[in-house]
């Protein structure tokens, strides 16, 4: 499934199909106002969406997985079944044989026979014990025959029910890969005949709504997708914070001619471990930076030294976008640096 964090076009290239309203609505609903922030509306609708499809995709895996385990447990009853069935055949044979061939015995019948009296009774004893555990055998052979033929069939139809979902969940799965494939084709036509470049897309591919989701993680886990990736190779903020990014950079592009430096943005919890160790008495504790939640950036290209060009454009600037230099960087640590979205006047490097 397409997420923020997957590519520019991800939000976008969703938004028609997907949800069920072809391409010619999407540009119609363009013609009305900003086409830009239409798209960005769809796809952020697209999105939502999607998230509802997912899940219940994932609640038929569920489903599916639990049908399977059902019948693998089954197969094992019935083999079970059928080797208990093996285990009475034996005795079940050697009865029906011994029935016939112990001499002497005649049933009821050897009463009127020509032996003794006594000779008579024990034959009939013998045989009427072997025939009453003829019949126990017998009935047992019979239960577990019928249950051994209700397992099978019972196997057959979890394995064809299975099968049949299986075959229809991977065809929804396609069918949504190649929807995907011809949207992003479609939309980067429309795109591109539009003049959107890179720094437009990545906006649009950047739902604002995610950072609300964004916030419920620890520190340090936010999942890949509720984070949007930076102009710069490698980077990402939480939604809100990526956002108001977007238009420092460009701002700072206007002035100076080129993006941004970053040598670092949001931290995962392993990240600010390794930070922790390399920088000791200078980096957060893990769990508690502000680049674990997505919301910090650390600049080169000359905003590193304080006092500079760069760096005194940014002190200038940078809250007008919602950015600002905290107050302990400037001294405790010093850190010129590091710069935060919408945060307080608290050491989270």
């Amino acid at each position: 499934m397409p997420t923020p964090r997957s590519a520019s076009l991800a939000a976008v290239f969703l938004v028609m199909t997907m949800i069920g309203a072809p391409v010619a609505q999407g540009r119609a609903a363009a013609r009305e106002g900003n086409p830009l922030d239409a798209l960005r509306r769809q796809a952020s609708q697209a999105r939502k969406d999607l998230e509802k499809v997912t899940k219940s995709m994932e609640g038929r895996k569920k489903a599916l997985n639990e049908s399977q385990g059902k019948l693998r447990a089954t197969l094992q009853d019935l083999g079970k079944a059928e080797a208990a069935l093996n285990k009475i055949r034996g005795p079940l044979a050697a009865l029906a044989n011994a029935s016939y061939q112990q001499p002497g015995s005649a049933g009821s019948m050897a009463i009127f026979g020509g032996g003794s009296p006594d000779a008579a009774l024990r034959s009939t004893a013998d045989v009427t014990a072997m025939a009453n555990g003829q019949d126990a055998l017998v009935r047992q052979a019979d239960d577990l025959q019928r249950r051994k033929q209700q397992l099978s069939s019972a196997a057959q139809d979890l394995q064809s029910q299975n099968a049949v979902a299986q075959t229809k969940l991977q065809q929804e799965i396609d069918g949504l890969k190649n929807k995907s494939a011809q949207l992003t084709k479609q939309l980067t036509a429309m795109l591109n005949k539009m003049g959107v470049d890179r720094d437009k897309r990545l906006e649009l591919g950047c739902d604002k709504d995610l950072a609300s989701d964004a916030k419920k993680y620890p520190n340090g886990l936010i999942p890949s997708k509720y984070l949007c990736p930076l102009p710069q190779k490698g980077h990402e903020l939480r939604a809100d914070a990526a956002l108001a990014f977007y238009k420092l950079n460009s701002a700072w592009k206007k002035h100076f001619g080129h993006d941004m430096c970053v040598t670092s943005s949001y931290r995962s919890l392993a990240d600010q471990q390794r930070v922790y160790v390399q920088r000791p008495g200078f980096a957060a504790v893990p769990g508690t930076s502000n680049h674990g939640k997505g919301q910090a950036v650390d600049f080169c290209g000359g905003v590193q030294s304080s006092g500079s060009v760069q760096f005194n454009w940014m002190v200038s600037h940078a809250k007008t976008y919602g950015w600002r230099h905290p107050a302990w960087a400037y001294s405790n640590p010093f850190e010129p640096w590091h710069w935060e979205f919408g945060t307080e006047d608290t050491n989270s490097d």
